[in-house]
């Protein structure tokens, strides 16, 4: 089945509460909130606020950024999170891209194995911490000693974790250790400190869906494959409307159109997309952005996704 989550946030002015009634009942899967401390609302504080006027949504972080967050406390904010919420919880968790949001709590940004080392420990100790597990770390990338978290309890017996990277070695983790697979398509980050180069062709996501598999041999279930979209257009001239993207990121049209990172054309020709993505790569979720909150709800009607 396909599911598509929202990713926004409060902003100034808003009236949260109503967005957080609307995304349900559309038959949004998840709402979703980011992580930039600094340049953007506290995800947990926004989706505990969520929680409070809605009852199927899940609600989770996207992605918590592992490299400014500790995993005792990470792990507090999201059981905290599925206690109040009975059981809605989701953790997404990204090895942190941003220059600035490591300076800020007194850290420098390593290289990308550095990233991906504390990411990767970050990531199992707020399973473990999740879990009821005591631990102990004390490596260059994480330090924790008898940590354990004794109260709240999550609900959920296991809190879905997922993994936002394009990275091949968090690729391959999450192959064996996720729920979900968040696929990004970002490489290396740019000198503006936010943007990414794109690693959208279609040859390059099949190098990253290698990784995946990779890790998850053995499973008795693989985990699920979610796109981030960074535009979705609803039109009848899907050609120009992705015509400047294609441009900035070097892309023909065509090869634009072919992944899903862009969901763009008519009703039919977006849910003609997304099987070809399911039969192709295997993706079945989707997450989009606050624009598609007014225009996703007739696609989800169209897909056969209950409101």
């Amino acid at each position: 089945m396909t599911t598509f989550s929202l990713q926004t946030g409060p902003r100034p002015g808003d009236d949260w509460p109503r967005l957080a009634r609307q995304c349900e009942a559309a038959g949004f899967d998840a709402l979703l909130v980011a992580d930039h401390p600094g340049s953007a609302a506290s995800p947990f504080v926004a989706l505990a606020a969520a929680s409070a006027v809605t009852s199927t949504i899940g609600l989770g972080s996207y992605v918590s950024n592992a490299g400014v967050r500790e995993p005792m406390l990470l792990a507090a904010d999201v059981a905290t999170l599925d206690l109040i919420s009975n059981g809605r919880a989701r953790l997404g968790i990204g090895a942190g891209h941003t220059p600035a949001e490591w300076r800020a709590v007194g850290r420098e940004r390593p290289d990308v194995a550095g990233r991906v080392r504390r990411c990767l420990a970050v990531a199992q100790a707020v399973r473990d911490l999740l879990d009821g597990e005591e631990i102990t770390v004390d490596t260059p990338e994480l330090v924790a000693h008898a940590a354990q978290l004794t109260a709240p309890r999550p609900v959920q017996r296991r809190i879905p974790l997922t993994v936002g990277t394009a990275n091949s070695r968090l690729l391959h983790w999450a192959g064996a250790h996720a729920d979900i697979v968040g696929l990004t398509g970002f490489g290396r980050t740019l000198a503006d400190g936010h943007s990414h180069r794109a690693r959208w062709r279609a040859d390059q996501l099949d190098a990253q869906l290698a990784q995946v598999a990779a890790g998850a041999a053995g499973r008795d279930e693989p985990p699920l494959l979610e796109a981030l979209v960074q535009q979705f257009v609803v039109t009848d001239d899907a050609e120009a409307a992705a015509e400047e993207t294609a441009r900035q990121l070097g892309l023909t049209v065509t090869e634009l159109l072919a992944v899903p990172f862009v969901l763009i054309g008519t009703e039919e020709e977006i849910v003609s997309a997304i099987a070809g993505h399911e039969r192709r790569w295997g993706v079945t979720r989707y997450v989009v952005r606050r624009e598609a909150l007014d225009s996703a709800p007739s696609l989800l009607r169209r897909l056969g996704v209950p409101a």
